[in-house]
């Protein structure tokens, strides 16, 4: 192998990365892995979740700053680099019908000129693959699928020198493989959930699985399963590093490591594009890349 290998992460809030793929990043980052997240907005509009910290005036009124800290934080424990692509929070709209979005917002942004920011970070950091979420955003928030949108259009156009020109947007470079993070799986949940019913203990998945096949009426095509079991005690600590977005006691943290790692000890992916050859499913997102780096 002759060049570092390099792979980016692109994320709608800060959280995001430490809740999908998290312990993939830390095992690369583990085995010298070049790891960026770019993290598209700074959450400003994200709920505090954590009810030790509702209420609290001077997060409510610096939760910019505070997210920032936070991902500060978790970057630093799970050992990658992480840069701003500088939009707005959209916020999650709620009601029937929901209400407009808020103006200058992420997701109102016009795609062609927002993935113009995240071509710039791709040529820059010249990933050999990216990861993002599929076309309904994970779950369907307006930022997610933004997230989504301006990927799919910087993946090409970071190779495109005539739409995005290099003396403004720097050297050409064009990225590998592209996945959809799909960490949130039906075969995943229905495992962990019968795992724990199985022993006795109280399960938080019922409720998840129930949703999740009314939500995933065609099932995602899982292509790539990551093993990285070492590093979920490493996601977790990252994933609690933000301190408003998570309840330390909350349906998260309810599954015993153990467990976790006996039953299912791999991160999913689904495998969007390839510019190399590929055999599925793999347990690398760099198969076909590390023979030829």
């Amino acid at each position: 192998m002759t060049e570092q290998l390099r792979l980016m992460a692109v994320h709608a809030h800060p959280d995001d990365e430490s809740s999908k793929g998290a312990a993939t990043m830390a095992k690369y980052v583990s085995e010298g892995v070049d790891v960026i997240v770019v993290t598209c907005t700074g959450g400003e509009r994200g709920s505090v979740l954590n009810p030790r910290l509702q209420g609290d005036p001077y997060i409510e009124e610096n939760i910019h700053e505070v997210r920032r800290k936070e991902m500060d934080e978790a970057r630093a424990i799970l050992g990658v680099s992480q840069e701003w692509l500088g939009f707005v929070d959209s916020g999650l709209p709620e009601g029937d019908p929901l209400p407009p979005l808020p103006e200058g917002c992420f997701a109102l942004e016009d795609v062609d000129t927002a993935a113009g920011e995240l071509v710039r970070k791709i040529r820059s950091f010249r990933p050999q693959v990216v990861t993002t979420y599929d076309e309904n955003g994970g779950y369907p928030h307006p930022d997610h699928i933004m997230t989504h949108k301006i990927t799919m259009v910087a993946f090409d156009g970071a190779a495109d020198a005539e739409k995005y020109p290099e003396d403004e947007f720097g050297p050409v470079w064009q990225p590998l493989k592209l996945y959809y993070n799909q960490g949130f799986n039906l075969p995943r949940t229905t495992a962990l959930h019968e795992a724990l019913i199985g022993r006795g203990l109280e399960s938080p998945y019922a409720e998840w699985i129930d949703r999740m096949k009314e939500f995933e009426r065609k099932p995602r095509t899982l292509t790539t399963f990551v093993p990285c079991a070492d590093f979920f005690e490493t996601r977790d600590k990252a994933l609690l590093a933000h301190r408003t977005q998570i309840d330390p006691d909350g349906g998260w943290f309810r599954v015993p490591l153990e467990i976790q790692k006996e039953v299912w000890p791999t991160e999913e992916y689904e495998l969007s594009k390839a510019l190399v050859p590929t055999s599925l499913p793999e347990e690398d997102l760099f198969a076909g890349i590390r023979d030829n780096a």
